[in-house]
């Protein structure tokens, strides 16, 4: 049971990337009709946002280390603790989820200028010819990170107070020898929150109501004098926001390197259309299965059995779903059809 639980958890964690990163790509196509190969770099652009803010706060000054007395020994300090003392070494130790605060403008500032300066003259062109240009606008961000930052990964703390492990089988009657990192049970609330506030926005809002009718029937939403051109931008825009921020909090869990994105992309492709291509409810569902899915496959018991398995279960499992529903898990009539 111990076991089994455990490969819940890290399913879940690991879907929960799946699933954020998935329901920004089925946003975009469900309200754009854009496939968007480019969204993987925005995830990876959401962590190095996280890398930046930690340069940006861990900029430090040599000082004289008063704890050597024998002779004039220097050491390099933060100027935020030289400046702040304990408020500033607070703001270093919590840099990743402070860092959702540069990641958030920034992100929104990418997705517009995204849509605004390449994507919106695609929306009428063959899917064929939108994989080509957001594929090699991907390729254009991979490298400029690369050229940045270099080619290794660059590690991210969590803070110190989530560092360690909670003790998750007292919580479900396990005993106490089941234990779980911490910061990987945060990022899956945090996906939970994320999750439910773009629903909640879609379907509680007036705004949000616009855009789903838009996604039914763009052409009647036009003509009753909206301009629902300017609401996609937004939609586009709260699609990378969702990608960034994502990125930011999956930094201390895998460490950012500048092919994060292509890592994720292809991945979050098959979620999507596992899920239904255009059903955001569709791609949230096919994320934490799939990462549930894999993380059993990835157990050394079943490695040994099927050597390989948790490099193709997710292409498996993705082929015998689409036999058996070829819209996949909640796809709707007409998306994609021709």
């Amino acid at each position: 049971m111990d076991a089994i639980f455990i490969q819940i958890l890290n399913g879940l964690d690991k879907g929960a990337a799946y699933a954020l990163i998935a329901l920004g790509l089925t946003l975009v196509f469900g309200t754009l009709g854009i496939v968007n190969f480019a969204h993987g770099a925005l995830f990876m652009l959401g962590a190095f946002c996280a890398v930046t803010f930690q340069k940006l706060v861990t900029l430090s000054v040599k000082v004289r280390d008063e704890g050597v007395t024998a002779f004039a020994a220097y050491k390099e300090q933060p100027y935020l603790e030289t400046w702040f003392g304990e408020t500033g070494r607070m703001i270093i130790d919590y840099s990743v989820p402070l860092s959702i605060l540069l990641a958030i403008p920034f992100m929104l500032l990418v997705g517009y200028v995204m849509e605004r300066g390449l994507i919106k003259h695609f929306y009428k062109r063959p899917h064929a010819e939108q994989i080509l240009v957001t594929f090699g606008l991907a390729i254009v961000i991979q490298e400029i990170i690369k050229s940045f930052f270099g080619a290794n990964p660059i590690p991210q703390p969590a803070p110190d107070i989530l560092a360690g492990s909670a003790d998750v089988g007292l919580w479900v009657g396990l005993g106490n020898n089941l234990v779980y990192p911490w910061w990987r049970l945060i990022y899956l609330c945090f996906s939970a929150v994320v999750i439910f506030g773009v629903f909640a926005f879609l379907q509680f809002t007036t705004y949000g109501m616009v855009v789903r009718a838009g996604m039914r029937d763009r052409e009647t939403v036009g003509l009753l004098g909206i301009n629902i051109e300017r609401r996609f931008t937004v939609v586009f825009a709260i699609a990378a926001i969702v990608a960034g921020v994502a990125g930011v909090m999956y930094t201390p869990i895998l460490p950012p390197d500048y092919h994060l994105g292509m890592d994720f992309l292809v991945l979050s492709f098959v979620v999507v259309v596992v899920g239904g291509m255009g059903s955001l409810g569709g791609a949230v569902l096919a994320g934490f299965l799939l990462g549930v899915v894999q993380s059993f496959a990835s157990m050394n018991e079943v490695k040994e059995i099927l050597p390989g398995i948790d490099q193709i279960i997710l292409y498996l499992v993705a082929v015998v779903i689409l036999l058996v529903l070829p819209r996949g898990l909640m796809g709707r009539a007409g998306v994609m059809d021709d």
